[in-house]
């Protein structure tokens, strides 16, 4: 049971963009790759799992939409033009123009990212739900509205030409990086991390001229290079405790070679400046010997960039390292009432007041962090750093 559904999460995204190119239609991509699965719950338990469970996934949710479609009018027309179409397009692509189509500006942003989310990344309506705290059948609701609007408006399913590129290169970006950020957040979505990180390679060839693209490569090769000496639960180990010869330098050379090409374009954009802040983690070899001096400095042109409360959370925990917690703790209190929900806030909260040995306080503030986290991980590790805080 679990091969089948570890296969039918790699095969989502890829699945159900092939369909929607093929067919045109969202709804009957969806419903025919949930079909697939359904049809190898039944299958693969007594026949054994295929040599490529995805290939068959991909190849059974196709002959299901073509049934589907042969019933229908226009059904002769749409399968005589299979085979044309498999021929003119590039399948490598298929999830891209996926993207970029559910990040169209017609869309409003939440839906944007919701229905590349269910599409691209394959999360379920529960786990859409809980992630945006709203319920599911509002979720279900937004969904469906995003769909309805492309149909409608008759959205192109295909990567924006040179004139309209720079303006809608944004949103994706933006996705492909909460798509990574669901697989690092989330153990048992770990894959996700490596499908974000092909498709910002396939990106960013096509677009060599985005640096962008480049740079949100790089920040994410970098912060996956880290990954293995994070702890089995993907956050048990903070920067400062974690065994750096565990760090994937293969990654960190490739990541570090293209957020210095950034640098020297002089274009400098968000995921730029984010990547070169890694990249300074990444030279350290002891996080004593970390430049952060350079770090507020690069956090203080993305502040200009990006004047939101992360990134100055983010800024401020730098700045404790260098002017010491009291400095950190000033900035974090002026964060507090827009950043209550935010676990990392009470986390670094907990971090500068133990520093300073306000033990009560920092226990509190763990507890608190704890109380909102959204992943099992983080609650567990924050529950875990109150109870050794605390008097």
């Amino acid at each position: 049971m679990e091969e089948v559904e570890r296969a039918f999460r790699d095969a989502h995204g890829p699945a159900v963009a092939t369909l929607v190119r093929l067919f045109g239609d969202i709804s009957l991509a969806e419903d025919a790759v949930q079909d697939a699965f359904v049809t190898a719950m039944d299958r693969w338990p007594r026949d054994g799992v295929p040599e490529n469970p995805a290939g068959w996934i991909v190849t059974t949710a196709r002959n299901r939409a073509v049934d589907v479609v042969r019933r229908n009018a226009r059904g002769r027309e749409l399968t005589r033009d299979l085979a044309a179409d498999q021929l003119r397009a590039e399948p490598d692509n298929d999830q891209l123009r996926l993207m970029f189509t559910c990040c169209h500006p017609a869309l409003r942003g939440e839906h944007q990212v919701a229905l590349t989310l269910r599409l691209v990344a394959g999360l379920t309506l529960p786990e859409l739900a809980a992630g945006f705290l709203v319920s599911e059948e509002t979720m279900s609701k937004r969904l469906v509205r995003a769909k309805y609007k492309i149909k409608a408006a008759q959205i192109p399913y295909r990567i924006p030409g040179d004139t309209e590129l720079p303006g809608r290169l944004r949103a994706v970006l933006s996705v492909l990086y909460l798509v990574y950020n669901t697989g690092a957040d989330d153990r048992d979505r770990a894959y996700l991390c490596a499908e974000a990180i092909r498709l910002t390679r396939q990106l960013a060839a096509l677009i060599p001229a985005e640096p962008e693209a480049v740079g949100l490569l790089a920040l994410m090769l970098l912060n996956d290079a880290r990954r293995p000496a994070r702890g089995d639960q993907g956050v048990g180990v903070l920067l400062q405790d974690q065994d750096r010869s565990l760090w994937d330098h293969a990654l960190i050379d490739e990541g570090q070679t293209l957020a210095l090409a950034c640098i020297r374009r002089r274009r400098l954009g968000p995921f730029q400046l984010q990547a070169a802040i890694q990249a300074l983690h990444c030279a350290a070899a002891r996080y004593e010997d970390t430049d952060w001096g350079a770090i507020v400095r690069f956090y203080d042109r993305l502040l200009k960039m990006m004047p939101t409360p992360v990134v100055a959370l983010n800024r401020a925990i730098a700045l404790a390292e260098l002017q010491g917690p009291g400095a950190g703790l000033a900035v974090l209190d002026t964060l507090a009432d827009e950043l209550d929900d935010y676990h990392m806030l009470h986390a670094a909260r907990g971090r500068m007041l133990s520093q300073l040995d306000l033990r009560a306080e920092a226990a509190s503030a763990y507890a608190r962090g704890a109380a909102v986290a959204r992943t099992e991980p983080a609650r567990i590790f924050l529950e875990d750093q109150a109870a050794s805080t605390g008097v």
